[in-house]
């Protein structure tokens, strides 16, 4: 029975995972970054400047998942045409997306500049920590607007189905990221010691370079000329910039009512203390990276669902959306393993200050757990998303993460003074019904399309 089982997925597994393994890659990037900036502060910079780093990332988590929400809005659009071979429009749509992203940069920026640095101050946080965390907030909040750039040109690079170019050049520029940013914190080559400020600096040079890179590759890349006919820079047409934001907009609110409960978490865990902070900051960072392969995943289920849609292939989008389940579940369990086996080993490479690797020990088994329903609830997003289906998806997210969620992890922590194990079993609870309610509305959705016989899993 397994044989036949695996017979009838094999097809869809090896396909997702050539379109799906230069994704994780190039969004592990994004996570990347802000793990070096961790372990690069945590090294050289202490416990203090540590715990500054995970608030920022904290609060600047809501703000980039809000632009690349955005940015994703263009992916199932530019899968959906290519499918429909309709070429022409895929120029017309990558021209309003840019257009969008570079305002929605901006005034993400602007947010951040006179908004979040200013409410910094009145959050309940250790002053010491704040003081580091202003600069380096205010780096990585300028960076949004290359960063909405490159983003623009990946998702619609992705959306082809040309997925590795991205994948490069977001290695080149984590490496260039991290010889920065050591240079930079701990001073060297004659540069005085910046401390956290250094990493904010290294973070938007790379970005700035990432985004060059990438718009001369789309531009110049043979493999879209067919695509780009009518593409011009300053062409805005309302009828397409809303099919672009009727499903970008839903798509960052999905993410960013998840993201803002992790970051909802950091805030009430330092009103707890700065060494549970650091810990939480260790934790989380590692779950991050789990998380980013399984967002690969789920952009590759995007893709794949939109083209197939798009061909009005309708097993095979099934098929291909339930491989991508399995292939999630396979990677979440195996990562789950490695958390709980080395949960005293894994905080190392943040830190050596031993209050914090044992706070951040226990934190790693409970992240094992929870990473499981994270990946099948971003998987469920990815396909749904590529269906064009982003509304009731984002009622579900916001129900699961500050109706349940958030409130449960208060109750518990706060209430109840089970502390930073309290957030996070909320948290946890949270995501298990995301992952849940999105698979029930999966399956409503792709049966809806071929008889009920075919589609058995």
């Amino acid at each position: 029975m397994f044989s036949s089982f695996y017979a009838k997925y094999k097809p869809y597994y090896s396909d997702n995972l050539r379109l799906a393994m230069p994704i994780v890659v190039s969004q592990l990037g994004h996570t990347i970054v802000h793990l070096a900036d961790s372990v690069i502060v945590g090294h050289f910079a202490g416990t203090i400047q540590l715990a500054a780093v995970s608030l920022v990332n904290s609060l600047f988590m809501l703000i980039l998942v809000l632009g690349m929400g955005i940015s994703y809005g263009l992916t199932p659009l530019i899968a959906q045409e290519n499918g429909r071979k309709n070429y022409k429009e895929c120029g017309y749509l990558l021209s309003n997306s840019l257009l969008i992203n570079i305002v929605m940069g901006i005034l993400l920026y602007m947010l951040v500049h006179f908004g979040t640095l200013l409410a910094i101050d009145h959050m309940g946080q250790s002053p010491e920590v704040v003081t580091y965390a202003k600069p380096y907030l205010g780096y990585l909040s300028f960076s949004i607007i290359p960063l909405m750039i490159f983003q623009t040109f990946k998702q619609f690079a992705e959306g082809l189905g040309f997925t590795k170019q991205a994948m490069f050049i977001s290695i080149w520029g984590n490496l260039i990221n991290v010889i920065l940013g050591v240079i930079l914190v701990k001073g060297m080559f004659g540069i005085a010691p910046m401390g956290v400020k250094g990493v904010g600096v290294s973070t938007l040079v790379d970005r700035i370079l990432m985004a060059t890179v990438m718009g001369i590759y789309v531009f110049n890349s043979k493999n879209f000329k067919i695509y780009l006919q009518n593409f011009k820079f300053n062409f805005i047409d309302k009828v397409r910039s809303i099919k672009i934001l009727k499903i970008g907009a839903p798509v960052a609110l999905q993410y960013s009512f998840e993201i803002s409960a992790f970051s909802g978490a950091a805030i009430l865990i330092g009103t707890i203390g700065a060494i549970e902070q650091a810990a939480h900051q260790v934790a989380i960072n590692l779950a991050s990276v789990t998380y980013m392969l399984a967002s690969g995943i789920a952009s590759a289920a995007t893709i794949k669902t939109g083209n197939n849609l798009g061909k009005k292939n309708f097993l095979d989008l099934r098929r291909s959306a339930i491989a991508s389940y399995h292939t999630v579940a396979a990677f979440m369990g195996i990562t789950a393993v490695v958390f709980v086996c080395a949960n005293h080993i894994l905080p190392y490479i943040y830190t050596e200050d031993m209050a914090v690797i044992n706070i951040a020990a226990q934190l790693l088994i409970i992240a094992g757990f929870f990473q499981l329903f994270d990946g099948t609830q971003v998987v469920g997003l990815g396909v749904l998303r590529g269906l064009g289906d982003v509304n009731i998806p984002t009622v579900i997210t916001f129900i699961a993460y500050w109706i349940i969620g958030i409130p449960l992890g208060y109750l518990l922590g706060i209430k109840l003074e089970m502390g930073v194990y309290g957030i996070w079993y909320g948290l946890t609870f949270g995501l298990l019904t995301a992952s849940v309610l999105l698979f029930f509305r999966f399956q409503k959705r792709t049966r809806m399309f071929i008889p009920a016989a075919e589609s058995v899993v």
